[in-house]
């Protein structure tokens, strides 16, 4: 069973997130500095990892086959309805834009983090996705 405080205790955190990146996002270009972009990266990381722990819990919960991945899990929440299939795909993405910022794979193109602004859009709409799914569960 989804323990639906957790689960919005979580997405408060990811909204939270973003909200914060939609405003980081209008900062003039003169005001940005090295420190801002590092709490931009780590704000992405927060965020996406709050996508991922809210993927997991439900996954388990609803008793869907084991995802073998983070970005798995997030696209299981696709695969059953939980969010829509598109945005799913493009949140796993995310989690490897995550990866990279975390553990350097490879170095971080700073304006590829800058460009990702752009795409806040979608942790507000994973947010509201899990709520509309949680109240449908209710019924």
């Amino acid at each position: 069973m989804v323990d639906e405080g957790r689960v919005a205790r979580l997405l408060r955190s990811v909204g939270d997130r973003a909200a914060r990146l939609d405003r980081a996002a209008k900062t003039p270009v003169g005001d940005r500095h090295e420190l801002w972009l590092d709490g931009v990266k780590y704000l992405f990381v927060t965020a996406i990892e709050g996508c991922i722990d809210v993927a997991q819990h439900i996954t388990s919960s609803e008793r869907h086959p084991a995802p073998d991945t983070n970005a798995a899990a997030i696209r299981s929440l696709g695969a059953h309805g939980v969010i829509d299939e598109d945005l799913a795909a493009s949140l796993a993405r995310g989690v490897g834009f995550r990866n990279v910022l975390v553990h350097q794979y490879v170095e971080v193109d700073d304006q590829v983090v800058l460009d990702s602004l752009n795409d806040v859009v979608q942790l507000h709409a994973f947010v509201q996705q899990i709520s509309d799914w949680l109240l449908d569960q209710r019924g």
